[in-house]
């Protein structure tokens, strides 16, 4: 089969085109074929290195597929059934064998494409909005990177509760999807500070949360515009790590809370992935959650996936077809 290989973390050059055998299953694991794989920033992650991975590794934490084969012990599905899967390295390839307990199947109404583009995503929107900061209706959120894969998906869910969005983002282009999704402002902030922005449109008293997945450019500003015993959630760091900090300045600005959530810590047992994934996949099929699938890779252009994701060029999912 196909794959790709980091045998050395850098760049998107450090990802290459291999021959591998297909992998044969373990007693609990399903071989899947897979019929598309999510590029995230996770993804990139691992490739530069910030995340370790032993060396050399296939990566990619998500796909979706049918299960060519199964282990002796394996119960929990069987050869033909489409499943999907997240957390786990080795997607950027033809097949992979997975954990059968990691795998969750694919009900009618949602396509391969679609079970690919929303298993990292559109769980970490839902524990996001549902979880980590229980958004009700009446409160405030406001969502950086809201034009991205994990962006469009939170903007809507919280819409769909009745939260207010306050979006940024940093092209009109971009605002035009932000308001679709259901964003009541946006900010362009490219054009205009979104801390002073911010302030304005709340008439002072601040958002409840802020759900940041940029990191290093927006951080401090994001503390600034939170109401007294607001939540800041840091999901992700597309602009570079946060600098360490004082907790001192949590409570000179309101008794603040801080979080880095992680999807793994969402979905650690099986019970949680299961709920989580159907609870995504309800709101697909039901046509309460629009995917934006903007663009999909042969397997090949991995390299230029992860360039147009890491250039802020992207809108949406992006898709490796194998």
């Amino acid at each position: 089969m196909k794959a790709i290989q980091v045998k050395q973390v850098g760049g998107p050059e450090a990802m290459e085109v291999v021959e591998m055998p297909v992998p044969q299953p373990k007693a609990n694991e399903a071989v899947v074929k897979l019929a598309a794989s999510g590029v995230n920033f996770i993804d990139c992650y691992f490739r530069e290195g910030r995340y370790k991975a032993p060396s050399p590794f296939v990566p990619g934490q998500e796909g979706a597929g049918e299960v060519t084969a199964t282990g002796a012990d394996v119960k929990l599905v069987k050869v033909g059934d489409r499943v999907a899967w997240s957390g786990l390295l080795g997607s950027y390839a033809e097949y992979e064998a997975v954990p059968a307990d990691r795998l969750v199947l694919i009900p009618q109404g949602v396509s391969d494409q679609q079970a690919a583009a929303a298993m990292l995503q559109g769980m970490t929107a839902q524990y996001l909005s549902y979880d980590t900061y229980p958004l009700r209706r009446g409160e405030t959120a406001l969502v950086h990177a809201a034009a991205g894969g994990v962006g469009l998906l939170l903007t809507q869910m919280a819409h769909n509760v009745g939260a207010r969005v306050i979006a940024t983002v940093s092209t009109e282009e971009k605002a035009k999807l932000a308001r679709e999704a259901g964003a009541e402002e946006v900010i362009l902030y490219t054009q205009a500070d979104f801390e002073t922005e911010t302030k304005r449109l709340t008439g002072g008293k601040g958002v409840d949360v802020v759900d940041d997945s940029v990191g290093k450019t927006t951080f401090e500003k994001g503390l600034n515009i939170l109401r007294p015993r607001g939540m800041m959630v840091l999901f992700g760091g597309s602009s570079g790590a946060v600098a360490p900090f004082d907790l001192i300045a949590l409570a000179q600005k309101g008794s603040l809370y801080v979080t880095r959530p992680t999807l793994a810590n969402y979905i650690a047992t099986r019970e949680e992935l299961v709920a989580r994934s159907a609870a995504v996949f309800s709101m697909i099929a039901a046509g309460k959650l629009k995917l934006r699938i903007e663009h999909t890779y042969p397997l090949a252009e991995a390299p230029r996936a992860h360039r147009d994701l890491e250039g802020r060029k992207t809108t949406g999912k992006l898709l490796l077809i194998p």
